[in-house]
């Protein structure tokens, strides 16, 4: 059996970011923990934004994830609310670089179809699938459901982004990896 790896999923909005940490050893999912950030409204945005950057570190800090899956965004008709969304999953993806932690994106679709079997599945059905799949899991809000279905649907297609690393032509990723590393050294 393969070692445990621990997975933080990050559902980002500027209001609220769900997380959810989960352990996967092969098929087997286990619970760990998860949990809601939230950011205050009256706020101007680059304050927002820092309380999600503080929240997601110390969540980050404290769960020592190995890596890190975040939902990508979708564009909807309100632009200016599809800006500010954009802003929340910058911060997501940001402080895990920072840490060194690799991260992953998944579509909404790709989430809702590997957790409740379709697509199109209403926040009901994504929520009791989690607690099926993930018993011991308790959330209050359906933000921190929806961070351990994309911790859940990483855990699923992590198998995939491996083979594909592996699978690539000799030279692919060197030296983006390089830069990467060397950014990370300056710190």
């Amino acid at each position: 059996m393969s070692a445990p790896v621990r997975i933080l999923g990050i559902d980002p909005g500027l209001r609220r970011t769900g997380w959810g940490v989960i352990e996967a050893a092969g098929s087997k999912l286990a619970y760990v923990g998860c949990g809601v950030i939230t950011s205050d409204g009256d706020l101007p945005l680059a304050l927002r934004l820092r309380e999600l950057y503080e929240g997601i570190t110390r969540t980050v800090e404290a769960f020592r994830p190995d890596e890190v899956a975040v939902e990508e965004t979708f564009v909807n008709k309100d632009a200016q609310a599809t800006l500010k969304l954009g802003h929340a999953r910058a911060v997501a993806l940001l402080v895990p670089a920072l840490a060194g932690v690799p991260v992953f994106e998944y579509a909404a679709n790709l989430i809702k179809k590997t957790v409740a079997g379709s697509g199109h599945a209403e926040k009901v059905q994504i929520q009791a699938m989690v607690k099926f799949l993930l018993p011991k899991a308790e959330f209050k809000l359906a933000d921190a459901a929806d961070a351990l279905a994309i911790a859940i649907t990483h855990a699923n297609h992590r198998g995939a982004h491996a083979l594909k690393s592996r699978h690539l032509p000799a030279g692919v990723g060197g030296p983006a990896a390089a830069r990467i590393a060397a950014a990370l050294a300056r710190g």
